[in-house]
């Protein structure tokens, strides 16, 4: 969720993209109607609706992180008329980006004294 909200919106809770997706998960209004969020800039509806996007999204793709990701950029339907990640540079490139902040996240906390 972390490497989503850096590569979405940078952690900043009243982001607006040219496409009208707005918050930290960056939800376009229409999924996050779909997701039950009334206020996209409520930083704790946008971390819930995004999380249940992607948990959708997820079940959707058999939890293949790479294409749930690929959905969340360019929508379920694209890739599924595309089989796999779309062949848009932009989606191509946010995939790699969330994982890689996923990577180095997940490697600060394994490294984090418990």
């Amino acid at each position: 969720i972390r490497a989503v909200i850096k590569v979405e919106s940078d952690f900043d809770p009243r982001a607006v993209s040219p496409k009208d997706a707005r918050g930290l998960m960056q939800l376009i209004p229409a999924t996050a109607q779909r997701m039950l969020v009334t206020d996209a800039f409520d930083p704790r509806q946008n971390i819930f609706g995004g999380t249940r996007y992607l948990r959708v999204l997820a079940n959707l793709f058999n939890g293949d992180l790479e294409l749930t990701l690929a959905a969340y950029n360019a929508g379920e339907g694209a890739v599924i008329r595309h089989g796999g990640i779309p062949p848009y540079p932009e989606t191509q490139d946010y995939v790699v980006r969330v994982i890689a902040h996923y990577r180095a996240y997940r490697a600060l906390s394994s490294a984090a004294p418990r």
